[in-house]
């Protein structure tokens, strides 16, 4: 109910962030670009994930274990059943005047969420998260810092920190 729709929601971000580099392009993550973006359906999902993260730490601060699972799978069930399915062709490059841009735009936005849910995930799904994290991480410019050891003293930065478990 909430793995495999998950799983295939960050395959078809990984498949298309392939289609999109194509031959010359190389995809990296902006938080800049996320924030930028006037697209209704990437706001929606950007302000659902911060809505999410928000109740997940409220909820475990208080320790309503009970709680965060449900949210978790209705949160999962709104990315995959939703934002993908709305922006399917956007994120191939099929839609909008300029098809490129479109695309990367809406890949970012769907960078950062996957990336959002899978440190927030971390906790209850640790191995799923963790090999997540691992391909996520090969995409941010702080990967390439992390060779020879560089992520083993714990920096809260993604890409760089060895482990999804390192990040809060």
């Amino acid at each position: 109910e909430v793995f495999l729709p998950w799983y295939n929601a960050f395959r078809f971000f990984l498949q298309n962030v392939e289609r999109w580099e194509g031959g010359s392009r190389k995809f990296v993550p902006s938080v800049e670009k996320v924030k930028s973006t006037t697209n209704p359906t990437d706001i929606w999902i950007s302000a659902a994930t911060q809505e999410l993260i928000k109740f997940v730490h409220d909820e475990m601060a208080a320790y309503r274990l009970y709680t965060v699972m449900p949210a978790l799978v209705q949160y999962v069930t709104q990315l995959t059943n939703w934002y993908v399915r709305l922006n399917r062709d956007r994120l191939k490059g099929l839609e909008g005047d300029d098809a490129d841009a479109e695309a990367e735009m809406g890949l970012q936005v769907l960078y950062d969420v996957l990336l959002d849910v899978t440190i927030i995930m971390g906790p209850f799904t640790p191995f799923i998260t963790e090999f997540f994290y691992q391909h996520l991480r090969k995409l941010q410019p702080s990967y390439a810092e992390a060779a020879n050891g560089g992520g083993k003293t714990n920096p809260v930065m993604a890409g760089k920190s060895d482990s999804v478990h390192f990040l809060r």
